[in-house]
């Protein structure tokens, strides 16, 4: 078959992998100038490996891009060291990430760490999702693991990852995330850019073709069965058409989907990102990795540090990968409309900036040598209550026309591994017709 895949993120590069193995003839269409979606990354003259726009790392047990990066020859490039991740408690950063770090956490007595970890431990341990999804992760967290608890540490993280619609998320979306974490994160040498460059090269060395700066415009189902998109100045016909762009895009292109399907992908609500980065001349923080930062508004107005995460990415790979710079991401999940996407670079900057003296005293904007600041207003999908009967199938009402997004991996949360599972599952269904 003819089939063409919208989008070069990790999902359409995966599902072009694995149609191109099966005898097909594949062509991947990409608006942006890149391949690799938001695991892309961007390189300083001063560095030796480029740099995620957005941190990502992987867990041992993310199966699907592990087994991936196997079958393209990439497993000696997969390395796991062991960050620290932490909290701030009465203004100062303590670890957080262990059985180890609860038990002697300043915030907790005995009865609470006891609490913590028994709850943890059947979250961590057992597979209820589907009973979790019919029940808000704000209602069930408070109620299972106290007040004290949930106000101290879930609630906060509730908000940043989810602002407004912190109440709303449901409680299998925690499951997943608590279900799969490991204490070693996965990294690759040259960072995920050489994995999306691996996987590039095993699409076009398979005869896979990848058009960047090529936005289809729209998508029609002709009488025939075949489908026609329209591109800029051109257009192309198809057997069968993977879409991998964010639910509100493929609403627009393919405006022929009849209204219940139309109706569901326009009835998912996401969340966007900012990311500041900083190269410094000095270190942040001593050893944390990954700082949660104290949220209680939901507009991060009312907050003393305007954002959710401060990833002192230095802290986890070696610097001298980076020229000997300290990089530092601060980054955040705001709605779609969030002024976020609205200041200018140098405006987010300086509000982004101003409070990490209350991370080190000693901070000074003349440690910075560089900034850059990445946006996307599709990152982060929010799953309500019975999420799973809200769903878009993979499989289209239009015939041989077909989507995949982050959206759909539930009950995972987003990311590389899920973007791959999800592309592998639809180019099955598509070998399958």
């Amino acid at each position: 078959m003819n089939i063409a895949v919208i989008g070069a993120g990790i999902a359409g590069l995966s599902a072009a992998y694995d149609l191109l193995d099966a005898g097909n003839s594949v062509t991947i269409y990409e608006a942006n100038g890149y391949s690799g979606g938001l695991a892309a990354g961007f390189r300083d003259e001063n560095w030796q490996w480029p740099l995620e726009h957005y941190y990502h790392h992987l867990f041992r047990q993310d199966k699907a891009i592990i087994n991936l990066v196997r079958e393209i020859g990439m497993q000696d490039e997969l390395f796991w060291p062991r960050p620290i991740t932490s909290v701030i408690h009465d203004g100062r950063i303590v670890p957080f990430d262990s059985p180890k770090a609860w038990i002697t956490y300043p915030g907790f007595n005995l009865v609470d760490v006891a609490r913590f970890g028994l709850v943890s431990a059947y979250l961590r341990f057992t597979n209820p999702w589907k009973e979790l999804e019919k029940q808000t992760a704000d209602v069930w967290l408070r109620r299972w693991y106290g007040d004290k608890i949930y106000d101290t540490v879930w609630k906060p993280l509730l908000i940043g990852k989810f602002g407004p619609h912190y109440q709303e998320a449901n409680m299998a979306w925690m499951w997943a995330r608590l279900h799969v974490r490991s204490p070693r994160l996965g990294y690759f040498r040259g960072g995920f850019q050489s994995f999306v460059d691996s996987l590039v090269s095993a699409v076009e060395s398979r005869g896979g073709r990848i058009a960047l700066e090529s936005p289809v415009r729209a998508v029609e189902s002709l009488a025939d069965g075949t489908l026609s998109l329209s591109l800029e100045g051109d257009h192309d016909v198809v057997d069968q058409c993977l879409v991998t762009t964010s639910p509100a895009l493929f609403s627009r292109i393919a405006d022929q989907l009849p209204g219940e399907y139309l109706g569901k992908l326009n009835d998912l609500k996401s969340m966007g990102a900012v990311v500041l980065v900083l190269a410094l001349k000095a270190q942040l923080m001593k050893e944390t990795y990954w700082l949660n930062m104290p949220a209680k508004s939901h507009d991060k107005k009312g907050d003393d540090i305007p954002f959710l995460a401060l990833v002192e990415h230095t802290n986890y790979i070696d610097r001298k990968y980076y020229g000997g710079d300290h990089i530092v991401y601060c980054g955040d999940y705001v709605v779609p409309d969030h002024e976020y996407f609205d200041m200018s670079d140098q405006q987010l900057e300086s509000l982004f900036v101003s409070p990490l003296t209350r991370i080190n005293r000693d901070f000074s904007t003349s440690w910075i040598r560089k900034s850059w600041v990445f946006r996307t207003r599709y990152a982060q999908p929010v799953p309500e209550v019975n999420h799973s009967q809200n769903i878009p199938d993979l499989r289209t009402p239009i015939k041989n026309l077909f989507f995949a997004s982050m959206s759909q991996v539930y009950p995972w949360d987003r990311g590389t591994n899920y973007a791959v599972e999800i592309g592998r599952k639809a180019a099955s269904m598509m070998i399958e017709g």
